[in-house]
């Protein structure tokens, strides 16, 4: 859908995008599906905007777990993790490219951050919206309850 390959969606792309795909709708419906979708009303949609409108909602348990999760990584309880955070949560020296000299401590622990922090935004510092986010694209792949918590409890060591 993105024509001019800006990363990001006017409404000329996205109505034609909408036409593309097969979908009829009346052009009020289109123009309001994309005002719902700009959320932060800039007139373009970039690409979380656009997964966050597609993604169906979380339940308040799946929410609950991935609150727990962030608040063991947030030791500071500051509302940001950050590689200061890290330390003594996360355990570096496992870490493939850490044990072949490749990566120091730091890198690693960026690294891992990173894949937490908003796509192309990256500054080393993950927010509990960013950490939601990300597991929101999580739950939106896993079907079952059950097995979301199971993963959760596990990945973090949740009791």
């Amino acid at each position: 859908m993105d024509d001019d390959g800006n990363k990001k969606l006017d409404y000329n792309e996205f109505q034609k995008g909408i036409f593309d795909y097969g979908l009829n709708l009346e052009p009020e419906e289109v123009r309001a599906m994309f005002n719902q979708f700009d959320s932060d009303k800039s007139g373009t949609l970039d690409f979380d905007e656009f997964l966050k409108a597609l993604r169906p909602p979380m339940s308040k348990a799946r929410k609950d777990l991935i609150i727990r999760a962030f608040h063991k990584l947030d030791r500071s309880g500051d509302g940001v993790v950050t590689i200061e955070d890290l330390k003594g949560v996360y355990d570096a020296s496992k870490h493939a490219k850490y044990k072949n000299g490749e990566w120091t401590e730091e890198q690693v622990f960026r690294s891992f951050l990173d894949s937490f922090d908003t796509p192309n935004e990256a500054d080393g510092k993950v927010t509990r919206e960013e950490f939601t986010n990300y597991y929101s694209g999580v739950s939106a792949s896993i079907d079952s309850d059950a097995y979301f918590d199971l993963m959760m409890r596990s990945a973090w060591k949740l009791t």
